[in-house]
């Protein structure tokens, strides 16, 4: 069944808040594994590695990595998926059953984690799944980014249904995420616009971001409530009140930043990963300060997929090493304290999705394998 329901276009409002201090207001057979922990790649052991450290370098107000070299391993697994079509975004609720997409090939994966056994589900024509999210109630939702949609799939009875998006403001559903209030919101980063989906009415309201190509991006909710997105085409970070709907820009400190992926720990604070440049910040809504340290790879970092843990620590993966690193950091002690070398490789590990009752982050890679990284 295909749903079509009233969508409502917002634009955003003309309030900016400019936070240009640095630190301040101021101033992708059957499912094999591989396992990684003690033995794993590490910097300093690769010509690849050597060469990055290289390129790490302090500027003004950024605190400078630690030496890489030092920092303890992680336990990590994968299983290799038995389909091409590069396998991302996974999703659990219980650690037991993970669901994940197949971008280019357009379905739906399920593995069983204890006996490494995948099977899927085809979706409909040119869907080009981003993403999924699994709702407590067990339905899975994607995001139709090539086929301007919302699918909703059902796995116990096998059903789908659709929420069919506007092709001229919503054409590429990207990234979603789950609130209270019964809503999914979503970026769509061509379409340069923010929703939020009624899961029961299917009412869509689309917000449009003010500045042009600001590529929307990596999306979560604080715990206040408001919306935190990237704008992965810009130096920028947008948040969204859900009351009111009103959008607004944060600006970061430098204008060479490239925001793609975030998350935000349990004070409220929006930490970031910085593609372009390679650091690693932080925006506090309380005061609008905002910091940023090198990352262990530097210029050559390229961070991409980033979570937080239960102890609000931060991890993210660097993609522009070969293998990606695997990289955790503690806000207590701002150091970072963990880097592990994904087994595969890597390739590039684009989103992750932390478990708390099981302490771990699951992700897909470009080399074709679902990961499980051991965190707590």
């Amino acid at each position: 069944m295909s749903n079509r329901r009233t969508c409502h276009l917002f634009a955003a409002g003309s309030a900016l808040a400019l936070l240009t201090a640095a630190c301040s207001p101021s101033g992708e057979p059957e499912a094999g594994a591989s396992d990684s922990a003690g033995s794993a790649a590490m910097p300093g052991n690769s010509d690849t590695t050597a060469s990055a450290m290289t390129d790490t370098r302090p500027a003004d107000g950024v605190t400078p990595p630690a030496d890489s070299r030092e920092l303890a391993a992680i336990d990590m697994q994968e299983w290799d998926v038995p389909w091409e079509g590069r396998p991302r975004d996974p999703y659990t609720l219980d650690g037991e059953t993970v669901w994940f997409v197949g971008q280019a090939n357009s379905y739906i994966g399920r593995l069983d984690v204890a006996t490494g056994e995948m099977s899927r589900v085809d979706l409909r024509e040119g869907a080009g799944p981003h993403n999924l999210i699994v709702h407590p109630d067990g339905r899975i939702w994607y995001a139709g980014n090539r086929d301007a949609h919302i699918g909703i799939y059902d796995p116990a009875s096998g059903a789908f249904d659709y929420v069919e998006t506007p092709p001229d403001t919503v054409a590429d559903p990207h990234t979603q995420i789950f609130d209270d209030a019964g809503h999914v919101w979503f970026s769509s980063q061509r379409s340069n616009s923010v929703s939020r989906l009624n899961m029961e009415s299917r009412e869509l309201d689309v917000v449009m971001v003010p500045t042009e190509s600001a590529r929307p991006y990596g999306i979560k909710i604080a715990p206040d409530g408001t919306i935190w997105v990237a704008l992965f085409g810009t130096s920028k970070l947008a948040s969204i009140d859900p009351d009111t709907l009103v959008l607004t820009e944060h600006d970061l400190p430098r204008d060479s930043a490239r925001p793609r992926r975030l998350d935000i720990t349990s004070d409220g604070r929006i930490w970031y990963g910085d593609y372009a440049d390679g650091f690693l910040g932080v925006l506090d809504p309380s005061d609008g300060s905002i910091r940023e340290w090198a990352m262990p790879s530097g210029v050559n970092a390229r961070p991409y997929a980033l979570a937080v843990d239960g102890q609000d620590r931060v991890w993210f993966v660097e993609t522009g090493v070969d293998p990606n690193w695997f990289v955790g950091f503690d806000p207590a002690s701002e150091t970072f304290f963990s880097i592990t070398g994904i087994p595969s490789g890597g390739g590039v590990v684009r989103h992750m999705h932390y478990l708390p009752s099981t302490g771990d982050i699951w992700f897909g890679s470009d080399m074709g394998t679902i990961g499980r990284a051991s965190v707590e």
